[in-house]
């Protein structure tokens, strides 16, 4: 049985159940424990900035933190929501940094030798924690773009750790000092993730600009965040990266799924019309397009065909009609757990409320199958959990009539539409 399939799994009781993966699941240290993952140089510098940190999460300081890093708690839960295995990205804050790695700005050239140090005593503190559950976590380590050659050094490194959920690309927002995605300095970066088969994603929030603390700033960021996020799909689709290296995957997880069709139509058409400007006569057009066919290789659509996958965490009823378009292959569903957003533990009514009336290898495609193969999960060795602890195919077939009443996750929000972007 390979990792391809979509599998369901028949329990003891002889009811069919899906083997469910969640593409979007976060976790990290408590502060002080990432003390014994840093190089011991670092420990003094560590112990005088942990002695004063205060940390502006409410979650990582309430008495549920601990779902984060508390292996046998996070398993029963997670089973408990009917999932039996998870890609894991970063929660907490690492060493040195001002607040969780997703949402910190690029350091600064004086920042950078300490936070660099933080990020890597977090990949060797998710490496055991991934270790502590064989097959069951998919590990997203952590790089900086500050220094392409530590960074490829480390994705080494993590691939040889046994970290299979891949690499967690940050955002370059503006102001971030940074050459923007599509740069041919990041070529070694993607050379060695398709050398190695190692899944590039991007996740929601590493690529906003700062925008202050105003009421409308909050605002703002709610309606930019994912814009800012979807830049890397055609910052790397029009830079080529996906000419130079085909074997290259990129995931985009948290961004929603409903945009996805919209925008490839609109690659699709600039690039379409730019290539074609390219060979005529000196036109204003003529000049935006000028070597773009030849750098960039295949169209945006096609690009997405072959390269990219969405990490669709807690895939909303409005979207799902859209699932030919995106691609039944491409879409795999998260949960986002422990987040407030996400759906658990509701994450069974969750997948009733989106995917009732759903073909059923669709929906097994959508919750494992995909995932299993962009990660590389044993279906095998998962089945046998799913047939205990899956939600019943029948379950989620039962549509949804009204939404928990204690469910805090956006999935169950009505009136919600497809998004621009």
């Amino acid at each position: 049985m390979s990792a391809t399939d979509s599998l369901e799994s028949v329990g003891p009781d002889g009811a069919d159940r899906y083997t469910v993966i969640s593409a979007d699941c976060h976790a990290g240290a408590d502060l002080l424990d990432y003390r014994p993952y840093l190089e011991q140089r670092y420990h003094d510098e560590f112990d005088a900035w942990a002695a004063t940190y205060v940390n502006p999460y409410e979650d990582l300081v309430a008495d549920t933190a601990d779902r984060n890093w508390n292996s046998a708690r996070r398993i029963a839960e997670l089973e408990q929501d009917g999932i039996v295995a998870e890609v894991v990205f970063p929660n907490t804050i690492p060493p040195f940094f001002p607040s969780g790695s997703l949402m910190a700005p690029a350091p600064t050239a004086e920042e950078f030798r300490r936070r660099w140090a933080g990020l890597r005593a977090h990949n060797r503190w998710l490496a055991d924690f991934c270790a502590a559950a064989p097959g069951r976590r998919a590990g997203v380590f952590q790089i900086l773009l500050n220094d392409v050659q530590e960074a490829v050094q480390e994705i080494r490194w993590a691939v040889a750790a046994g970290l299979r959920g891949g690499l967690l690309l940050p955002g370059t927002p503006p102001g971030s000092g940074l050459p923007e995605l599509y740069s041919s300095a990041y070529d070694p970066i993607w050379a060695v993730c398709a050398e190695l088969g190692v899944p590039v994603n991007h996740h929601a929030g590493s690529a906003s600009p700062p925008l202050g603390d105003e009421p409308a700033a909050r605002a703002v960021y709610m309606v930019e965040t994912t814009w800012f996020s979807h830049r890397a799909l055609w910052h790397l689709i029009f830079g080529g990266a996906f000419r130079r290296h085909p074997d290259l995957r990129l995931v985009l997880t948290e961004q929603g799924s409903g945009w996805i069709p919209g925008v490839l139509d609109m690659l699709d058409y600039y690039h379409g019309r730019l290539v074609a400007a390219a060979t005529k006569a000196s036109t204003a057009e003529s000049k935006f397009g000028a070597g773009l066919a030849a750098s960039m290789g295949k169209g945006p659509s096609e690009v997405w065909r072959d390269n990219c996958f969405v990490g669709a965490s807690f895939m909303r009823p409005h979207e799902v009609p859209l699932r030919d378009r995106i691609g039944i292959e491409k879409i795999m569903w998260g949960s986002d757990f422990p987040h407030d957003e996400g759906t658990y533990p509701y994450s069974r009514e969750g997948l009733r409320f989106a995917y009732a009336r759903v073909p059923r290898d669709e929906v097994a495609a959508m919750l494992g199958g995909n995932a299993a193969r962009v990660y590389g999960f044993d279906l095998d060795a998962l089945d046998p959990i799913a047939a205990k602890v899956g939600p019943l195919v029948s379950e989620i077939a039962e549509p949804l009539a009204e939404p928990p009443a204690g469910a805090t996750s956006p999935v169950f929000a009505r009136g919600a539409s497809v998004r621009v972007w």
